[in-house]
């Protein structure tokens, strides 16, 4: 034994070991199986477990005003929901509002960071300011913006007599009322998106620019081939998540008009807690809300695309 070499020895030593002294010795891979087992088993009880409940509870008709025993019905939700104007309705309302505030929030949010980001000596006051708006609840936020655009006393008409023109009923009118919401969306989300781009400027060296500046580039210049190709990952990182929180708007619209005049500012969102917390209709709002999560999975892929590909905009 005083001849054998170390290894012969370690062998030796671990096939004479007993049992449960062998299960200490994990290799990489089955250490971290083991280590991110109590992480996936919490994702599989927050989300994976509720997810194939909702999917489940779509293929059944369970209204419970109705006192009726839940019935299998199949595809028959998902057939309803075909034939429902009131779906396609909100289901439009929900994209318009994603397509208008998603880009109206990237170009404000950026325009705030580019700002945020300039040289001055005192910058906490500025990027103190991006908070308010984030930080504001969204509920709150509704409240606030629908006392600004009432037609009687509300701040944006005071100002529009004040320029000489005639005040607008904003929530009488489906246009004036959608966008009277997007406006506020736009106001809410920038600050998101401020945060998140000014993340990403605060990573560009100064050097390039003082580079570009002895090559007698300009600031546009500057902005066009420096600012905005390096800033491109945090862009893209902005608008997934930003799409995916528009196609679950749900608060301030709720709170400015509860969806009318009528259903045409009424959003999908609105219509899965009309259908499941007012009618109590629990199959046909868990299938509604299958559409909703299909939708975000959606975006999900596609921000998971371009995370994966070196030029996200190529």
């Amino acid at each position: 034994m005083a001849n054998m070499i170390p290894s012969e020895a370690d062998d030796n030593q671990l096939a004479s070991s007993p049992n449960w002294a062998r299960w200490l010795d994990l290799s990489d891979r089955s250490l971290a199986a083991l280590l991110l087992a109590p992480a996936a088993l919490l994702l599989s009880l927050i989300i994976v477990y509720p997810v194939g409940r909702l999917i489940y509870t779509s293929f059944f008709n369970l209204s419970l005003t109705s006192g009726l025993p839940a019935e299998f019905v199949g595809f028959e939700n998902y057939q309803l929901m075909i034939e429902d104007p009131v779906f396609w309705e909100t289901t439009w309302n929900t994209v318009l509002i994603t397509l208008i505030t998603v880009p109206g929030a990237l170009v404000v949010g950026l325009c705030l960071a580019l700002m945020a980001n300039l040289p001055f000596v005192t910058r906490w006051p500025v990027r103190l300011s991006l908070l308010i708006p984030w930080a504001l609840p969204l509920s709150f936020a509704g409240l606030i913006f629908a006392w600004f655009f009432h037609s009687e006393y509300g701040v944006v008409n005071d100002l529009l007599n004040r320029l000489g023109f005639e005040g607008i009923i904003w929530f009488n009118s489906p246009n004036w009322a959608f966008a009277a919401i997007c406006l506020t969306i736009v106001w809410k989300t920038s600050s998101f998106m401020a945060l998140i781009l000014l993340a990403g400027l605060q990573t560009i060296p100064r050097s390039l620019y003082e580079a570009a500046d002895v090559d007698g580039a300009g600031r546009l210049r500057q902005f066009f081939e420096i600012t905005l190709p390096l800033l491109k990952p945090a862009i893209v990182v902005a608008l997934i998540f930003r799409t995916i929180t528009a196609l679950q708007t749900f608060d301030i619209p709720y709170m400015m008009t509860g969806g009318g005049p009528g259903t045409s500012t009424a959003t999908l969102a609105m219509y899965i807690h009309q259908n499941t917390v007012s009618f109590l209709d629990l199959g046909y709002g868990s299938a509604l809300a299958v559409v909703m999560f299909v939708m975000s999975m959606c975006v999900t892929a596609v921000y998971l695309r371009m995370i994966r590909t070196k030029e996200p905009f190529a």
